[in-house]
């Protein structure tokens, strides 16, 4: 399988919508929210007026098309993304700290992509200046060993969710 991660671009943004939809953690057996979930304000941290603030900092994993769709720009050709941005969400730990959301479609999960997106935000933000940065994560979500594998710590927990930090 071959696929890029870039930047996401100002006309792209708008994907992230999509993709705080799939980081939605559903168990086994569970039913899948609607889709209207993301407008809870909760949820709206992650992606509104995405790209407005500098802490603002987006990746995406890309498809190469396919020889028959070279020339045309598909957008779905997205499958993956990577975002961080400075907020009071579930992973906030304290002022200054960006916290990160990431997901796949589905059927692209597994396959070292989101490990692959999660190390290029790591560099990124190392790059910046940034000394750490977390995230939140219920505790029967397979990405928790991702991310202790990129350099993730627990360093709290409630019933649900581990915290997560990682020192750069």
């Amino acid at each position: 399988m071959s696929y890029t991660i870039r930047k996401i671009t100002s006309d792209e943004y708008e994907v992230l919508d999509d993709f705080l939809y799939e980081a939605i953690f559903i168990p086994e057996g569970v039913e899948a929210p609607p889709k209207e979930i993301i407008n809870a304000p909760e949820l709206q941290v992650y992606v509104e007026k995405f790209g407005s603030r500098e802490c603002d900092i987006c990746f995406v994993a890309e498809m190469e098309p396919q020889a028959e769709e070279r020339g045309k720009k598909l957008f779905r050709n997205i499958i993956g993304a990577v975002w961080v941005r400075i907020m009071d969400d579930y992973g906030h730990i304290e002022d200054g700290v960006p916290s990160f959301a990431i997901s796949l479609y589905e059927e692209y999960r597994g396959l070292g992509i989101g490990t692959a997106l999660m190390k290029q935000m790591l560099a990124e933000l190392m790059d910046r200046g940034y000394r750490k940065t977390s995230l939140a994560v219920q505790k029967a979500n397979y990405a928790v060993k991702m991310y202790l594998n990129v350099g993730f710590q627990i360093i709290d927990e409630n019933e649900e969710e581990y915290i997560m930090v990682c020192e750069l």
